[in-house]
């Protein structure tokens, strides 16, 4: 075959010679010390593969395909990938009309992408993005991530564990892990988290038990809420809870929990002290605790959400079985996430001297947590009774009887539930977090946890 000409279909349709030109890497070598080397890249046949899709590559030398990599769960309609790209994982999905790299390089390792994405530059891992979301360049995604429909991030935002409703945008300089994110309605009326913000999610003693929620699940899914607005320059030390409406002030260090709606939050600096420092001491150990009970629980609920709700939205995309076994797939890592890090506190928050345990504060409610903690465990991993089916099932026949299209796209379809439906669906998914609440709350008497 002419090394200008590439057959790419039945047609013999062949690519201009001016592209050709940047990937003669079939006929090209170098001599070094009289000897002639072969620099065809590792990747040659799979880039090969991926023009004749139709995926757009300008400068085809520069891409870096493991061969792992599924060129079948690549789309060739409208994708374009851009000089310095990365792209690793057998579990690599790369939807219609995604651009990858066009501010910068961009490393993808088992990421799931929806249509219409943008990645513009960084290291995205273990996440799932879905339709039109997109991040800015200096990105670093780790695993456990979902940004939902049109979810987004400006420059150099960091990001693991964490979980965007639609909408969500975050500024730039941001350390957001361990998060989840709701409210806002629209690209014009979003939750938004303002530049350099932090969420501090370690603590002295090395532990993470510090997930926190901005807005919930059981009202966040339904599109319907208020915005959230944590102003820049500010942080937020989980575990932490905010309300949906609610707008903090910049230069604002969150340390509580704001669960009611619709607050202006103005927070002062600390006062500055100098103490003893006492390591596991765990004083707020009952809200610790509450709090990530809460988080996982918002979490089932979600899984919930996915299975009976989302799922058939997913039957007319090109590659929705993938991108929705992705979702799950993350869910999981996210709930295994938090169970571990409990499950690490728990071992230090333990007594380690019995003849001194009468004298420490809590102990008694610290070795309950410990030693019960197993229960726990096992009450995150297993199906829910409660009667949360009677919910979920008259839920889903209102959902049934409304007559939506899912061919008008899931946020058309949720947003147009009349008001009467979304209250049942809220309803449904919250008797699942009050029954996670309520069981938590009877393995640990001791703690007395929601206030019981």
């Amino acid at each position: 075959m002419n090394p200008y000409e590439i057959q790419t279909g039945p047609d013999s349709a062949k690519i201009s010679k001016k592209i050709l030109k940047s990937i003669r890497i079939n006929i090209i070598s170098l001599h070094f010390g009289g000897e002639n080397m072969d620099i065809q890249p590792r990747c040659y046949d799979k880039v090969i593969q991926l023009m004749k899709k139709g995926v757009d590559i300008p400068n085809p030398l520069t891409l870096d395909l493991g061969d792992e990599v599924r060129v079948d769960q690549i789309s060739g309609d409208g994708v374009k990938i851009y000089p310095g790209c990365r792209l690793y994982g057998e579990k690599t999905v790369i939807s219609a009309g995604c651009r990858i790299g066009y501010e910068s390089p961009v490393t993808i390792d088992n990421c799931q992408l929806g249509t219409d994405v943008e990645l513009k530059g960084g290291y995205f891992t273990e996440s799932v993005f879905l339709d039109k979301a997109n991040m800015g360049s200096g990105a670093q995604v780790r695993e456990g991530c979902i940004l939902e429909e049109e979810a987004n991030g400006a420059h150099c935002v960091g990001l693991k564990q964490t979980i965007l409703f639609p909408f969500v945008t975050l500024g730039s300089l941001i350390n957001f892990c361990d998060c989840l994110m709701a409210g806002g309605t629209s690209r014009k009326v979003h939750s938004e988290v303002g530049s350099s913000y932090i969420h501090f999610n370690f603590t002295p003693d090395g532990d993470k038990t510090t997930a926190s929620l901005f807005g919930d699940v059981p009202r966040g899914v339904m599109l319907n809420q208020p915005p959230i607005f944590l102003g820049g320059q500010g942080g937020t030390v989980g575990p932490s809870r905010m309300g949906y409406g609610n707008v903090v002030a910049a230069n604002s260090v969150l340390r509580n929990d704001f669960i009611e709606d619709n607050k202006l939050i103005v927070e002062k600096a600390q006062s500055g002290k100098i103490i003893d420092f006492m390591p596991r001491a765990y004083p707020n150990i009952r809200r610790v605790v509450e709090n990530n009970v809460i988080y996982i629980a918002n979490l089932r609920a979600l899984e919930e959400w996915y299975l009976r709700v989302r799922r058939p939205f997913f039957d007319d995309h090109e590659f929705g079985s993938l991108i929705f076994s992705g979702l799950l797939d993350k869910l999981g890592l996210a709930t295994k996430e938090r169970i571990k890090r409990l499950q690490v506190m728990a071992e230090k928050a333990k007594s380690s001297n019995e003849a001194d345990a009468a004298a420490e504060p809590g102990i008694f409610e610290r070795n309950e947590f410990f030693e019960k903690f197993a229960e726990i465990e096992a009450l995150f991993t297993v199906p829910l009774d409660g009667g949360i089916e009677k919910y979920r099932d008259d839920f889903l026949s209102a959902l049934h009887k409304a007559g939506s299209e899912k061919s008008a796209g899931y946020i058309a379809v949720i947003q147009g539930l009349p008001a009467n439906v979304a209250y049942k669906g809220t309803a449904w998914l919250q008797r699942i977090v009050d029954t996670f609440c309520q069981k938590t709350q009877e393995v640990f008497p001791r703690l007395k946890l929601f206030g019981k």
